[in-house]
């Protein structure tokens, strides 16, 4: 008998760090998940659905509905934007919900069965949703890519206050202490240390699939105007793939990682810390096998 799906919802901020990008194809490319809406999240939302659309149609999955999340003004950091080259939502093949945060609580609420939310941004749209309608969390799975405990950005020792953390405290210190049917993350612990390079690295990159493709171009142009990373380094590896491992967290067989079940508060200056009157949290907190999680990432991508 064939595995049923588990039917997911991912809240991103993609079109900023080219790992959104990686994770989305991750998902379409996971045959044990079934997206139901794809959730643009932070800053310029409208162009983050304009990026998504493209990447859907361009993978042949316009049967994966978009919604528009809250748009914030501010400085936009839309480093993926040129590969749009003159593509418009209104072009899009498939559904467009410009109300995104209503078609999420809808989604979730008509269902039948439990969905995954996959959060991979600050999460805004979130914790807006839960103040809407509270009844989502009862209906949910949580899976999401924020905070740091022991390790910060590239596997070095120390706790530092993690971006998606930093993005709405307030919003995550709601979002950790909603009812949850499970609430798991996966903080910069294990994703910090997720980089393809040399040989996993090239067999993603030869490939002419359209989709590889895209994503290729993606990496190149993020690696050339990104002034932090100081080297254009496309050709030979990935940046830190972070939000692949919430994607990962989706699933229902997760031998790769261990987990621990932690209380964890959320501080004023956005340090996730261990506190016995914290929230109960299930952290992927180390790898068992992180070649084995490369490896699989690798298979998944070239599906």
């Amino acid at each position: 008998m064939a595995q049923r799906k588990i039917p997911v919802i991912l809240d991103t901020d993609i079109g900023t760090d080219i790992d959104d990008t990686w994770a989305l194809i991750q998902l379409l490319n996971t045959p044990e998940l079934d997206p139901r809406l794809i959730l643009t999240a932070i800053g310029d939302t409208r162009y983050r659905a304009e990026f998504t659309a493209k990447l859907l149609e361009t993978a042949g999955r316009t049967d994966i509905p978009i919604g528009v999340g809250i748009y914030q003004d501010g400085g936009h950091l839309n480093f993926q934007e040129p590969w749009l080259d003159g593509f418009e939502l209104s072009n899009y093949k498939g559904t467009i919900f410009d109300d995104g945060l209503q078609a999420m609580i809808r989604i979730i609420m008509d269902s039948d069965e439990p969905i995954t939310l996959i959060s991979i941004a600050a999460v805004t749209n979130i914790a807006r949703a839960l103040e809407i309608e509270p009844g989502i969390a009862r209906k949910c799975r949580f899976a999401g890519m924020h905070g740091s405990l022991h390790f910060g950005y590239a596997g070095q020792p120390g706790a530092i206050p993690e971006a998606n953390v930093r993005g709405n405290i307030p919003g995550l210190r709601k979002v950790f202490s909603a009812p949850w049917l499970e609430k798991t993350i996966t903080p910069l612990d294990t994703c910090g240390v997720v980089v393809l390079s040399d040989e996993r690295y090239q067999r993603v990159f030869k490939p002419e699939l359209p989709i590889i493709k895209a994503l290729m171009e993606n990496n190149k142009m993020f690696s050339e105007n990104v002034t932090w990373m100081k080297v254009d380094y496309a050709h030979e590896r990935s940046t830190t793939l972070f939000d692949m491992v919430a994607v990962y967290l989706a699933l229902s067989q997760r031998e790769l990682i261990n987990f621990e079940n932690m209380r964890i508060s959320v501080t004023d200056d956005g340090m996730t810390v261990l506190d016995p009157n914290g929230y109960e949290l299930q952290v992927a907190i180390s790898w068992k096998d992180l070649d084995g999680f490369l490896d699989y990432l690798v298979e998944r991508l070239l599906t």
